[in-house]
């Protein structure tokens, strides 16, 4: 709680500023009333966070961004209307981003031989821009394992 409060004293005595608090599932997730000590200071974190945000008129040009790829499980205060005011979804690429994404991350990578991007994009149904990276990550330490500088299909 401690930290919110800091947070948000450093932005007011620095604004015009952004506060960004990506992962924020981790201390605005639904509150429940039984737990271990831990759940309670998570729980005395977010009740600091509502605080703060609800004298966010008077901050001046202090600014609040959030991201989480959980937002099912944030709690409904946190979301209530003058906390956060808009909610921007991005949704999970379809194939031909996925195979841009997938272009863009493999374009630093040494490779011989040619590579069927398109293949690689029909598995990876459902997955996301960092796991597009992560593909082309593991990629490269499979080529480093096989004692290769460049990655094979």
């Amino acid at each position: 709680a401690r930290i919110i409060r800091e947070m948000f004293g450093f932005a007011r005595d620095h604004e015009p500023c952004v506060i960004f608090m990506d992962e924020i599932d981790a201390i605005g997730g639904s509150r429940f009333s039984e737990g271990t000590s831990a759940d309670r200071e998570i729980q005395r974190t977010l009740m600091e966070l509502l605080n703060q945000m609800d004298g966010f008129e008077e901050q001046g040009i202090v600014k609040m961004v959030m991201a989480t790829n959980r937002p099912d499980i944030l709690d409904p205060a946190l979301l209530r209307p003058g906390r956060l005011d808009r909610k921007i979804e991005i949704p999970e690429p379809n194939e031909s981003q996925r195979l841009e994404i997938l272009k863009i991350h493999a374009s630093s990578i040494t490779k011989r031989g040619d590579i069927d991007y398109e293949s690689v994009v029909k598995l990876a149904d459902g997955l996301n821009g960092a796991d597009m990276r992560n593909i082309c990550t593991e990629a490269g330490l499979f080529a480093i394992r096989s004692d290769r500088d460049y990655v094979l299909e």
